[in-house]
């Protein structure tokens, strides 16, 4: 997959979520209490943290919002302890589907989950079985139009910063890091005024897969769409060439 196609995801899939505030605002707030049961309220101490609340102001997360969140997780009562859990297994002709959850039901997670996959003529299967087909990388997305900055000057400041790789697409740069890297290199960007359409530890895929029949289609769809609609569900990742 191109990074062009990849760019022009990213922003589908930022109108779609920006048509559902409630379902990101709900991922982003779990996230916001796992980093702060980790690492504490103190963002300036909390590199977890200072990640996922840039990742709401990204999102129009009110900063009320944020604040509630942090306070919320920060004092005993009232708040929820998450448990991740991750599922993988296989879409239709061989597509590799990775789903990553935060959960106070782990049940009712993975029954939704393997319904999802079920309904979509998916599987799911053991741990491991398809997280070998990606790697853990940071990935950052600069929207050309919204950068001012020359490409040549852009690619040096993220590799002074810490980036693994630096490419330039049609309309879009794309940063990779190591995802230990990733919050010094997001931060420093951020304090160089660089706008970022996406900013996250994501799982790249190897190789992608190309679906060709309209059943097969129709079936991947409606797997990531009943994942989408799963307020347990934190990140759907997938080799399918869209």
């Amino acid at each position: 997959m191109s990074g062009h196609s990849k760019f022009a995801n990213i922003k589908h899939k930022k109108e779609k979520n920006d048509a559902a505030k409630g379902k990101i605002f709900t991922v982003i707030g779990r996230e916001i209490a796992v980093a702060v049961k980790e690492g504490g309220p103190d963002p300036a101490n909390n590199s977890k943290l200072r990640d996922v609340i840039a990742k709401a102001k990204a999102n129009n997360m009110p900063n009320d919002t944020i604040d509630r969140g942090i306070k919320k997780a920060a004092g005993d009562a009232g708040s929820v302890n998450y448990v991740s859990a991750t599922y993988e297994g296989y879409g239709p002709g061989g597509t590799a589907i990775i789903v990553d959850t935060l959960t106070d039901n782990k049940n009712r997670t993975a029954a939704n989950v393997r319904s999802a996959f079920t309904k979509g003529k998916g599987s799911i299967g053991t741990q491991g079985c398809v997280s070998f087909m990606f790697d853990r990388k940071g990935e950052i997305i600069i929207d050309k139009e919204e950068c001012e900055m020359d490409a040549d000057d852009l690619m040096m400041a993220v590799l002074d910063a810490g980036a693994e790789d630096f490419t330039e697409e049609e309309d879009s740069f794309t940063v990779i890091t190591d995802p230990d890297s990733f919050s010094d290199v997001r931060q420093s960007l951020e304090e160089a005024g660089i706008a970022m359409a996406s900013a996250e530890v994501t799982m790249i895929p190897q190789n992608y897969v190309e679906l060709t029949d309209e059943q097969d289609i129709n079936n991947i769809n409606r797997i990531l769409d009943l994942l989408d609609e799963d307020d347990d569900v934190q990140q759907v990742y997938h080799n399918w060439d869209e």
